[in-house]
C-alpha cells in the first residue's frame, strides 16, 4: 500500500511550493505602480545606456536608491530578452521566497521547533505587506531579506565559536547587500531592533575570542555596503549632495504623521490581523507558549521596531514591512498554542478564533454570488469559475473543521485561501478596472518611430508614462528651446495644454491625442490626473 509522506517530512518542500504559488504565479497581472516604474526605468536604462553605477531615471540622475536590486532586475530582463513584467518582477519574487527559507532556518537558532518555525513561515508568506512587496518591483523586500541573512549568520557568531570567520564574512556580505539595496533603512528598522531585543532577552555574553570576527563583520559589511555611495559622491558630487540633502529633509518634513500612526501595525498582516493582535498580548500568552524566552525575544523585537519607526516623522504604511518579520515569529507562538489546545479552550478564548476564521470562510462562501453580480465577467469566466470553486470549497472546509474543533486544517486552509486568491482571483482584477478612456502611451512611441519625430515632455513626467512609452522622453522646462525645430511632438499635463496655441503660433497642429494610463474608471477612487497627457504633433509653417 502506498504510504504518503507526512507533512513533517517536507517542511522545506511545502514552503517552497506555497512560496512559489504566492510569489511566482500571476506575477504579470497587476499594472505597474509609480515606485515600480521608477525602478524598472532605471533597470532599462542600465541595459540600454550602460548607466550601471551613475544610475538614471528618464536620463536624469537617480541616486536616491542604491543599485543592487536594479542590477538584479536588469539582469533578469537581459536573461529573458525583454522588459516583460514577469521578468522585471521576478527578482523581487525570488527574494521573497528566499526570505521564507532564511526566516525558517533562523527560528531553529532560537530553539523553536521545526513545526512552529514552519507555521510562522507560512504566516509570513501570507501576510499582506509581505505578499505586496514580494510581488511588486519595489526594493524593500531586497533590503530586509538580505538583512535577515546577515542577522542569521551574526546570531551564529553569538551562539557558537565554530566557523567564526566564515560566518562573519557571510554576515558581512548580506549586510552589505542590504545597504546596497536601500541604504540604512533595514539597518535602522530591522537590525537595530534585533540587537536591542536580543540583548534584553539573551544578553551579550560569551564573546571572548569572538571580537576579531565581529570586528571583521563590521568593517567588511560597511565597506561592501558603502562603496557605491562613496563612488557617486566622488564622480558626481554636486548632484549627489543635492539629492542626499533632499532625501534627508524628507525624513523630517515629508509625509509627516503623528507618533501613534503605526499603532495599528498588526493590521498589515492581513488575514492574520486578529491572531497577531492576540499574540501581542504578552501577559496573556507568556505562560502558554512552549519557549517563553524566544517568545519574549520576538515580542521585544516587534515592539522595538515599531517604536523606532514611530520616532521618524516621515511615515508610510509600507515602512512597516520589517515589523512583519519578527511579528510572524510572535504570531507563530499563538498559532502553535492553538494547534495544541484548541479543543480544550474555554469559550472566552475560542470565540475570537471562530470570528477570525469564520469571517474568512464567509468571504469564500459569498464570493461566487458577489463576483457574479458586481463584476463584468466577459472574458473572465474561466477565472471566475476557478476562483469560485476554490474559495467556496475552502470556506466550507474552514467551517467544517471549526465545527469539529480541529484547528490545524483550519490554519492550512486559511493559507490555501490566500494561495487560491492569487492563483485564480488576481486575473479578475481587470473585471473591476474599466476605464473607457484608457489609451496607452506606448502607441505614441510606435507613431514616433514610424513618422520619425522627437517627443518631448513639458515641465514634469510621470514614471508610469515613461515606462509604458518604452524609452526616455526629454524634459523641456522652457518652450523657447523648441522654436527652431521643424517638427516635434510634445506632451502636456491637461491644465498646461492651452499654451500650445498661444505659444506656437508659427506651427501647425498636425495631430492631437489624449493619453490616459488610468486603469480605473474616471468616476472611481484612485483615478489620477497625473497619468493623463495631451499630445500635440507640431510642424513649422515656415
Amino acid at each position: 500500500m502506498l504510504k504518503l509522506p507526512k507533512i513533517t517530512d517536507n517542511y522545506l518542500l511545502i514552503l517552497f511550493l506555497i512560496g512559489s504559488v504566492i510569489f511566482l504565479t500571476q506575477l504579470d497581472v497587476l499594472y505597474v505602480n509609480i515606485m515600480e516604474a521608477r525602478n524598472f526605468i532605471a533597470a532599462r536604462e542600465m541595459l540600454e545606456k550602460e548607466n550601471w553605477l551613475l544610475t538614471t531615471l528618464n536620463d536624469l540622475p537617480r541616486y536616491q536608491k542604491p543599485p543592487l536590486p536594479t542590477w538584479l532586475t536588469a539582469l533578469s530582463a537581459w536573461i529573458f530578452g525583454n522588459y516583460d513584467l514577469y521578468a522585471m518582477r521576478l527578482p523581487a519574487a525570488i527574494t521573497a521566497v528566499m526570505l521564507l527559507f532564511i526566516f525558517y532556518a533562523f527560528q531553529g537558532l532560537l530553539k523553536i521547533p521545526k513545526k512552529q518555525g514552519f507555521l510562522s513561515a507560512l504566516i509570513l508568506a501570507t501576510s499582506f505587506y509581505i505578499i505586496f512587496s514580494g510581488r511588486d518591483g519595489q526594493w524593500d523586500i531586497f533590503t530586509h531579506t538580505f538583512m535577515m541573512g546577515s542577522i542569521f549568520f551574526l546570531i551564529k557568531i553569538f551562539q557558537d565559536s565554530k566557523k567564526l570567520y566564515r560566518n562573519a564574512v557571510l554576515a558581512a556580505i548580506f549586510f552589505g547587500a542590504s545597504l546596497l539595496s536601500k541604504g540604512p533603512v533595514s539597518l535602522y528598522a530591522l537590525f537595530l531592533p534585533f540587537l536591542i531585543a536580543y540583548g534584553l532577552t539573551y544578553n551579550y555574553r560569551g564573546f571572548k575570542g569572538k571580537r576579531l570576527a565581529i570586528f571583521l563583520f563590521i568593517i567588511l559589511g560597511i565597506a561592501l555596503g558603502t562603496w557605491w555611495f562613496i563612488y557617486v559622491r566622488i564622480a558626481d558630487p554636486v548632484t549627489f549632495l543635492k539629492i542626499a540633502t533632499r532625501e534627508t529633509s524628507n525624513w523630517a518634513g515629508y509625509n509627516v504623521r503623528p507618533f501613534y500612526y503605526y499603532w495599528s501595525f498588526f493590521v498589515q498582516s492581513g488575514i492574520w490581523t486578529i491572531p497577531s493582535f492576540v499574540a501581542l498580548l504578552y501577559p496573556y500568552l507568556k505562560n502558554k507558549v512552549s519557549n517563553p524566552k524566544a517568545y519574549k525575544f520576538s515580542f521585544l523585537w516587534t515592539i522595538a521596531a515599531v517604536i523606532l519607526l514611530s520616532v521618524i516623522p516621515e511615515k508610510k504604511s509600507r515602512y512597516l514591512l520589517p515589523v512583519l518579520i519578527p511579528m510572524a515569529i510572535n504570531t507563530g507562538f499563538y498559532i502553535e498554542y492553538l494547534f495544541r489546545n484548541f479543543r480544550k479552550l474555554s469559550k472566552s478564548e475560542s470565540w475570537i478564533v471562530y470570528v477570525n476564521h469564520g469571517l474568512i470562510a464567509f468571504i469564500g462562501l459569498v464570493f461566487p454570488l458577489a463576483a457574479f453580480f458586481y463584476l463584468d465577467l466577459t472574458g473572465f469566466w474561466f477565472w471566475y469559475i476557478a476562483a469560485s470553486v476554490t474559495l467556496f470549497g475552502i470556506g466550507l472546509g474552514i467551517l467544517y473543521f471549526l465545527w469539529k474543533k480541529k484547528y490545524p486544517p483550519v490554519f492550512y486552509l486559511t493559507v490555501s485561501f490566500i494561495a487560491g486568491i492569487i492563483l485564480f482571483g488576481f486575473p479578475l482584477m481587470y473585471a473591476f478596472l474599466k476605464n473607457p478612456d484608457f489609451n496607452n502611451i506606448k502607441n505614441l512611441n510606435l507613431l514616433a518611430e514610424e513618422e520619425n519625430f522627437e517627443v518631448y515632455e513639458y515641465k514634469s513626467f510621470s514614471p508610469e508614462l515613461i515606462w509604458e512609452y518604452g524609452s526616455s522622453i526629454p524634459l523641456i522646462e522652457d518652450l523657447k528651446n523648441l522654436e527652431n525645430k521643424d517638427s516635434f511632438g510634445i506632451l502636456f499635463m491637461e491644465e498646461d495644454s492651452l499654451q500650445v496655441k498661444s505659444y506656437f503660433k508659427n506651427f501647425e497642429i498636425k495631430q492631437r491625442e489624449r493619453y490616459d494610463l488610468n486603469y480605473v474608471n474616471p468616476e472611481a477612487g484612485g483615478y489620477k490626473d497625473r497619468l493623463i497627457r495631451a499630445f500635440y504633433l507640431l510642424e513649422s509653417k515656415d
